[in-house]
């Protein structure tokens, strides 16, 4: 009987000295072998990057075209260059530039009706004045006369027809107005064309195509 219970004892101890050891199978929280592990989610849509909106804020949007800004800018734009075009009459000693003036006069007022029957339909407002800004333009040009004239004029329709052209595409691809948006588009032709005789104009070419839209 003292064998036997002291056989039962040895057994015992190995037992318990062998479930603590470092190297037996224990269950440690979170590493379940039926669990899922608390850091990563489940397989499929929470682990797609494009389902998580945090991961994609500096994703680059296409921005619609503020087109009331646009309405406004046209028209005073417009006005301006009407203005413009009317001191190159009386002031340029180019006959080029004379013919583009004109050219500025008859296109400029034919699209300021068109804009207001688009901002119309939009129910936008549009400006009946030319505001400073566009107003020291002017002033400007009207100090100067002959050759001067001419060089500053080039110069000042050069970068306005650049910016008007990169405006009016702007708003012909990405306007929300539907009528503003057409105008836009219909409109951007003319403005390029406007942009790529001003350009013969400052390499001194006297551009046939201005004699032939008359």
């Amino acid at each position: 009987m003292k064998r036997g219970w002291f056989t039962l004892l040895i057994v015992g101890v190995a037992g318990l000295m062998f479930a603590q050891s470092p190297g037996s199978p224990q269950q440690q929280p979170g590493n379940s072998p039926m669990g899922p592990n608390p850091r990563v989610g489940p397989p499929g849509i929470a682990n797609d990057p494009t389902s998580r909106p945090e991961l994609n804020a500096g994703t680059p949007q296409q921005t619609k075209a503020d087109d009331s800004k646009f309405v406004k800018d046209a028209a005073v734009g417009g006005m301006t260059e009407v203005a413009l075009g009317k001191l190159a009459q009386e002031k340029a000693s180019s006959d080029a530039v004379k013919q583009f003036g004109q050219k500025m006069i008859d296109d400029h007022s034919k699209a300021g009706e068109e804009l207001k029957k688009a901002a119309t339909k939009a129910n936008i407002n549009v400006p009946d004045s030319i505001d400073s800004k566009h107003q020291a333009r002017i002033d400007k040009l009207s100090k100067l006369s002959g050759a001067d004239f001419d060089k500053a004029y080039i110069k000042d329709q050069l970068k306005d027809h650049r910016e008007d052209v990169a405006a009016f595409d702007r708003e012909a691809q990405n306007g929300s107005e539907p009528a503003v948006k057409e105008f836009a588009s219909k409109t951007l032709p003319t403005l390029q064309e406007h942009l790529s005789m001003v350009k013969d104009l400052n390499k001194g070419k006297s551009t046939t195509s201005m004699n032939r839209s008359h």
